[in-house]
C-alpha cells in the first residue's frame, strides 16, 4: 500500500490540510488500522462524533467505512463536542471513540482524535498506527454502522453532578463551533441565563475564530459584559473542549488562573491530591497548590500526554495553559470544556460577586501564548538549536518539552507547537521591567541560533 503523509501524524492526534495531506481515503485506511488495533484488544465497537467543520460529514463517514471494513461496529453520534465523544465511550460501554475534528486550528484543516480501550493514542502509537495503515496487519470483516443521540445523557450526567448555589447570567460564545449545538441547553437547565454569541454551528466561522486562548476572540464577550447585566462571561473552543473566562470588567482569566480555582475547591475534597498542569502554566501555580494541601507536577503540553500522565499518578485535577482542564474527580479525566464551565459557575455561584473570587486569584504580568510561525519541521530544529543558547542568569532551564528557563523573578518558554508549524512562546515576570528583560534575553537566544527571525514580541 502506499505511504500515508508523516506530517500530519502528530504528538497526540491526527492533523492535517483538508483535500491535500488530510483526505476521505487516507482517513478511510486510518479507520481501518484504527479498528483493527481495537480488535486485538477485544473492543466490542467505536463511537465515532464531529465537529462543525465543513469537511466533517465527508470524513466521519470514510472513518466509519474502515472501521466496518476491519469489521468491529461504529457508532455514529453525529454533530457533538469532542467531549460527548469522549463521555460516549464510556456511557455506551464501547470504552473506544473517535473525534473528527480540527479544534482550534484554521478552517482548512481537521483530524481525528482517538481513544482506544480507553487510552488516548500518543506518541509511538499514533506512529504505530501509521505503520499498521500503511503495511498491516489489518483485520476484515463487516461491521455495522448504527446512531446513537448521546447529547440527552450527556447533559443529564452534568446536571446531576453540578449544583449552582444561586442562578447566574452569563455570557456565552461558542464561536460557530460544535458547542452552540449543546452548550445553551446544558447551562440553561443548570439554572443559567444565557446571553448567547454565535452558537448557530458554522463551519465557516463567520464571526471569529474558535480559539479563547486568542484575546482578540474574546472581544464580543467583552463588549457583552459590558452592554448587560450578566456577570461573567464564557467561551468554548470549535470542538468545545477548552474553556475561556471573562470577568464582568474584562479581564481575561487565563487557564492556569482558573487551574487555582479549581485546584482550591478539588483539594477541599481531596486533600494531598497531585495536581497536574503544563510547562506554559503559570509559576503561581505550584506555591498556590502546595498552600491548598496539594502536590504540584508540571508536565508536558498536550491533552493525550497530559491524560496518559493523570492515568499514570492518580491526579484528581490537571490542565493545560490552553484552556484544557481535566477532572477526574466527580468526573471522567477527559478535557472538557462544558463541564469546566459548569464547575466554574459551581464555585463562583457560592459568593455574592463570582467576580471577587476571580479577581483575588494571584496575578503576575504575562504574556498570552505567542505564536512563531514557521515552515513545517523548523520548529522543533530551533528548539534543538536554542537548548544550547546561553541564558545569563537563569536560575534553572526546564527541558521537558521545548525550553522553559526560570529566573527569580519570572520565566520565559519556548515549545514547538504538535498539531501546527509554530513555536509558542510564553513569558511571565513579577513586574514589566523582569518581563521586559526576560523577553529581551530570548529575543538575542533566538537571534543567535537562527539570524534574522521575525518574533511576534
Amino acid at each position: 500500500m502506499s505511504p500515508l503523509p508523516a506530517e500530519i501524524f502528530k504528538a497526540y492526534d491526527i492533523r492535517g490540510i483538508v483535500g491535500k495531506s488530510l483526505t476521505a481515503d487516507i482517513v478511510r485506511r486510518i479507520g481501518h488500522a484504527l479498528a483493527s488495533l481495537a480488535l486485538e484488544q477485544d473492543q466490542p465497537a467505536i463511537a465515532v462524533g464531529r465537529d462543525g467543520r465543513l469537511s466533517g460529514p465527508e470524513l466521519a463517514d470514510a472513518l466509519i467505512e474502515g472501521i466496518c471494513a476491519a469489521g468491529i461496529d461504529a457508532i455514529d453520534l453525529g454533530c457533538v463536542p469532542t467531549p460527548v465523544t469522549y463521555f460516549a465511550a464510556y456511557e455506551l460501554g464501547c470504552n473506544s471513540c473517535v473525534s473528527v475534528t480540527g479544534s482550534h486550528n484554521p478552517p482548512d484543516y481537521n483530524g481525528l482524535k482517538m481513544v482506544i480501550g480507553g487510552t488516548t493514542l500518543a506518541l509511538d502509537a499514533i506512529q504505530n498506527l501509521r505503520l499498521r495503515a500503511e503495511s498491516g496487519p489489518l483485520t476484515r470483516g463487516q461491521g455495522k454502522r448504527r446512531s446513537a443521540d448521546i447529547l440527552p445523557a450527556y447533559v443529564d450526567r452534568i446536571a446531576g453532578d453540578v449544583r449552582l448555589a444561586r442562578p447566574m447570567k452569563i455570557v456565552m460564545d461558542c464561536g460557530n463551533g460544535v458547542g452552540g449545538a449543546i452548550a445553551p441547553t446544558l447551562f440553561r437547565r443548570l439554572g443559567c441565563e444565557v446571553v448567547e454569541l454565535y452558537s448557530a454551528v458554522d463551519g465557516h466561522f463567520p464571526n471569529h475564530h474558535p480559539d479563547p486562548s486568542k484575546p482578540e476572540n474574546l472581544a464580543d464577550v467583552i463588549k457583552a459584559l459590558r452592554d448587560t447585566d450578566a456577570e461573567i462571561g464564557i467561551a468554548f473552543d470549535g470542538d468545545a473542549d477548552r474553556l475561556g473566562v471573562v470577568t464582568k470588567d474584562g479581564e481575561i482569566i487565563f487557564p492556569d488562573r482558573q487551574l487555582m480555582l479549581f485546584a482550591a475547591d478539588v483539594l477541599s475534597r481531596v486533600p494531598g491530591g497531585t495536581v497536574i498542569y503544563d510547562v506554559k502554566c503559570s509559576r503561581q501555580l505550584a506555591p498556590w497548590i502546595r498552600a491548598h494541601g496539594g502536590v504540584p507536577l508540571m508536565w508536558k503540553t498536550g491533552h493525550a500526554l497530559v491524560k496518559g500522565k493523570l492515568r499514570e499518578t492518580g491526579a484528581p485535577l490537571a490542565g493545560e495553559m490552553s484552556g484544557h482542564t481535566f477532572f477526574k474527580e466527580r468526573w471522567y479525566g477527559f478535557d472538557d470544556g462544558l463541564y469546566a464551565g459548569a464547575r466554574l459557575l459551581e464555585i463562583l455561584s457560592r459568593a455574592a460577586d463570582g467576580n471577587t473570587l476571580l479577581k483575588a486569584l494571584p496575578n503576575t504580568p504575562s504574556t498570552p501564548e505567542l505564536n512563531l510561525k514557521m515552515a513545517e519541521g523548523e520548529p522543533f530544529a530551533l528548539i534543538e538549536k536554542l537548548r544550547a543558547a546561553n541564558f545569563e542568569g537563569a536560575r534553572e532551564i526546564i527541558t521537558i518539552d521545548g525550553i522553559r528557563v526560570e529566573y527569580e523573578d519570572g520565566f520565559g518558554l519556548a515549545r514547538p507547537s504538535n498539531t501546527t508549524p509554530v513555536v509558542v512562546l510564553r513569558f511571565e515576570a513579577d513586574d514589566a521591567a523582569a518581563l521586559a528583560r526576560i523577553q529581551e534575553a530570548f529575543r538575542q537566544a533566538l537571534d543567535s541560533v537562527w539570524p534574522g527571525i521575525q518574533l511576534p514580541f
